[in-house]
């Protein structure tokens, strides 16, 4: 999670006060009370008649409050809540149209689960009772256990049989999905359950049960042991991908790397330790090389970072060597699918240690403290480690900052030259990354030195746009720019929630990575022409957005936002982010389209 000032929700003359509307009660009303007694902020939709009950309960026994946003599609509604999570750690709910609502949201709800993300997705189903369905429409919009489309890749999913169901399942679902490592939940509800009027009291659970469990507490022993081969180490790596879910977990390992004097390697699953600390040698993959003790934190891909990729062949092979010692702290494969491989390879290690880091960490660090402060010798070793490490630190930012001015006036633009320009123009705000990381000259050339300035590396295509405003949302309201650099693909896959943003008057800088192709896919095909002597330069059928190139500026400007370009040139990058911050200052979401070097 990533620390976020408190939401500052815009006046909205739809909401009224709850019940206002009514004369009696009805039993989506129940739904609606646990949702406000569980203190969701947001609702984001697709309207759907399968939960018609429950969204005029929503708007008028609940005063639309918390707020619905409506979106063009429920993949966006998930990724919105999604984002919202990553940037506060608290869930959102979104609510999706029974079959074929749920079919849209299926990807969404899929990347919420890798990426552990809580998010309370809502469906409807039915009738169940077909005396009650109208011909065709409920019948074709109904399905037998309709919640099996997402079992596999949600932590619980459950359709209640009456309205006393309904109280017991959401406070499970709720401790479910919170309880780590997190992830979506699905709650489904009869179509017909929710429009019968509520004829006696439900009981509703209390805050005190509702409430998720302790965090999971690493074995004492382990954690000493741990302790002993960090200290007994030469060349620690701490390789952490998820630590930084909690805004604590990135200031413990910042102590806990100044204290052993390890080298860092940020996966990037959340912002986990300070790009420009001396410590931080992320990007380094030959840091591996030398490494005696990889400790994994909170960690799944621990592979692509310490293994040498041949991307043709298939193949990997280890950087470090076979007297390394691997050593695991984290949830191991708690919560691990029947059906997806999203549980990477498993890692060969002498030590598994099951535990929250939030809590672990700081232990762990508590007893490094107390070995090092009795032993001079060793206090002085890792001094010694310490300085080496920040010299190659300084030296890595150094050939990035060199490395950044090949092409630097190039047009197309080059990405070292945009992520520069972006930042010279930011680095005074208080600013905020949503997720692309410009193939990580933006980790090279800026400074994120606050757990929130990023909620984490860039997932699939047509994931980014949704999760960059439900970040955007969680910001609203704090004072803080929200910068989303966003890929021309990605965002011609969900191009509605530009006016999904601008109708929920929710601001954001939009920087396009605009270099009019997929190139992720058109990399691979490179490879493969090369591999099979092929024409290489037959490689972008297929894969170009070009002939004709998406004007986004226009795009933007017909759902309600500010815009400017296509920008060619550098030198005109500056002065249109300035213009593009103003309106976002104002309230507006602004784009700039930029169009980039393929790579």
């Amino acid at each position: 999670m990533n620390e976020t000032a408190a939401d500052a929700r815009p006046a909205d003359d739809q909401t009224s006060a709850q019940g206002a509307h009514l004369e009696r009660r009805w039993q989506s009303d129940v739904i609606v009370d646990l949702i406000k007694q569980f203190g969701f902020p947001y609702i984001a939709l697709n309207p759907g008649a399968s939960y018609r009950g429950l969204h005029d309960s929503l708007v008028n026994y609940g005063g639309n409050n918390p707020q619905m946003l409506l979106c063009q599609h429920e993949k966006i509604a998930v990724q919105i809540a999604h984002g919202y999570a990553k940037a506060t750690g608290k869930p959102m709910v979104a609510i999706v149209h029974d079959v074929v609502g749920l079919l849209h949201a299926t990807m969404g709800i899929y990347y919420a689960y890798v990426d552990r993300a809580p998010v309370f997705v809502i469906g409807a189903t039915g009738p169940m009772d077909e005396g009650k369905r109208r011909p065709f429409i409920d019948w074709i919009h109904t399905a037998n256990v309709q919640g099996e489309q997402v079992r596999h890749y949600v932590k619980w999913d459950y359709q209640p049989g009456s309205i006393e169901g309904v109280p017991d399942s959401f406070a499970r679902a709720y401790a479910a999905m919170m309880t780590e490592p997190q992830g979506p939940i699905y709650m489904c509800y009869d179509a017909w359950l929710q429009e019968q009027p509520l004829t006696a009291p439900v009981r509703m659970p209390s805050y005190a049960d509702a409430t998720v469990p302790a965090a999971m507490a690493a074995d004492a022993a382990a954690l000493a042991k741990i302790a002993d081969r960090l200290l007994a180490a030469n060349f620690p790596v701490l390789l952490a991908e998820y630590v930084g879910r909690d805004v604590r977990g990135f200031h413990h390992l910042v102590e806990l790397a100044e204290t052993v004097g390890g080298a860092v390697y940020d996966v990037n699953g959340r912002l986990n330790f300070p790009n420009r600390h001396l410590l931080n040698l992320s990007m380094e993959k030959n840091i591996f090389c030398e490494a005696d003790l990889i400790l994994a934190l909170d960690t799944r891909d621990w592979e692509k970072p310490t293994h040498i990729i041949d991307r043709t062949k298939r193949t990997t092979r280890p950087l470090y060597s076979p007297t390394c010692e691997l050593i695991e702290l984290g949830f191991g494969d708690i919560g691990l699918s029947k059906w997806s491989m999203d549980f990477t390879r498993m890692p060969d290690c002498s030590l598994r240690v099951l535990g929250d880091t939030v809590t672990a960490i700081p232990q762990l660090t508590a007893l490094c403290k107390d070995r090092i402060g009795r032993d001079a010798a060793l206090a002085n070793r890792i001094a010694d480690r310490t300085a080496g490490i920040a010299s190659r630190h300084d030296a890595l930012f150094a050939k990035w900052q060199e490395q950044a001015r090949k092409g630097w006036d190039a047009s197309p633009i080059s990405l070292p030259r945009l992520a520069h320009e972006i930042w010279q123009v930011i680095k005074t705000e208080d600013w905020v990354l949503t997720a692309c990381t410009l193939q990580d000259w933006v980790l090279k050339l800026w400074e994120f030195d606050q757990p929130y300035r990023h909620a984490g590396r860039a997932l699939g295509t047509g994931t980014q746009i949704g999760v960059s405003i439900g970040v955007a949302l969680a910001h609203r309201g704090s004072g803080r720019l929200v910068v989303d650099i966003q890929p021309d693909g990605d965002l011609m896959f969900d191009a509605g929630a530009l006016w999904t943003a601008a109708k929920n008057k929710i601001p954001f800088l939009i920087v396009m990575y605009n270099n009019r192709a997929y190139y992720n896919d058109w990399e691979h095909q490179i490879h493969v022409a090369e591999h099979r002597g092929t024409p290489v330069e037959r490689a972008y059928i297929g894969q170009d957005i070009a002939s004709p190139e998406p004007d986004f500026a226009k795009l933007a400007q017909s759902c309600g936002w500010y815009a400017e370009g296509p920008i060619t040139q550098p030198t005109e990058i500056a002065g249109a982010l300035r213009r593009a911050i103003a309106q976002v200052k104002a309230g507006q979401p602004a784009l700039v389209d930029t169009v980039l070097q393929p790579r």
